[in-house]
């Protein structure tokens, strides 16, 4: 279906944003269903959507494939394996596929945010634990990702942002609890 939609479609940018956090917990608790679905929505998508694309921006010689990874994805943290599992892969799919594609003139960025303030936890933590996590004004905007990601649109055609890291000045503990005190 994905290669129906953008068959007849020019692309300049692809932003690889889709995502979903499996239930928290232990990995040996998680569900198999919760584990293909991580891995088919976080990594098969993203790889198969720009596998689509690719290849016109290849020929045009210029674009800009853009990736959310995580912070999880860098760095350990618990109950979030899979997830973290899936964000490791992006960001080494983005390395290498910006290895095979810059030759061509196409950038590629990893955009790695730490907690930004979505609904990528609506379905897995109730409204009070999402109000206890966002509580104090600790977390980042998704409008601060979306201008830092026009920002590094607007470089010039030579410059290549590999990967930008986004993170709150006052990072908290998964409890929403300031961290250190």
């Amino acid at each position: 279906a994905l290669e129906s939609v953008v068959a007849d479609l020019t692309i300049d940018v692809l932003i690889n944003n889709a995502g979903i956090m499996p239930p928290l917990g232990n990995f040996a608790d998680m569900k198999i269903a919760d584990i293909d679905t991580a891995l088919e929505v976080n990594v098969s998508a993203a790889i198969l959507l720009t596998r689509l694309i690719v290849p016109q921006m290849r020929e045009r010689q210029s674009g800009h494939i853009l990736f959310t990874g995580s912070s999880a994805g860098h760095a350990a943290f618990p109950k979030v394996a899979v997830y973290s599992a899936t964000k490791a892969a992006i960001a080494g799919f983005a390395a290498a596929l910006r290895a095979d594609l810059s030759q061509y003139g196409i950038r590629v960025t990893e955009i790695v945010p730490g907690r930004v303030e979505t609904q990528l936890y609506k379905d897995i933590l109730d409204a009070e634990a999402r109000a206890a996590m966002y509580a104090g004004n600790v977390a980042v905007q998704p409008d601060d990702v979306a201008s830092m990601v026009v920002t590094l649109l607007g470089l010039p055609a030579w410059a290549d942002v590999t990967r930008f890291d986004i993170m709150p000045t006052r990072p908290t503990s998964p409890s929403g609890s300031k961290q250190g005190k």
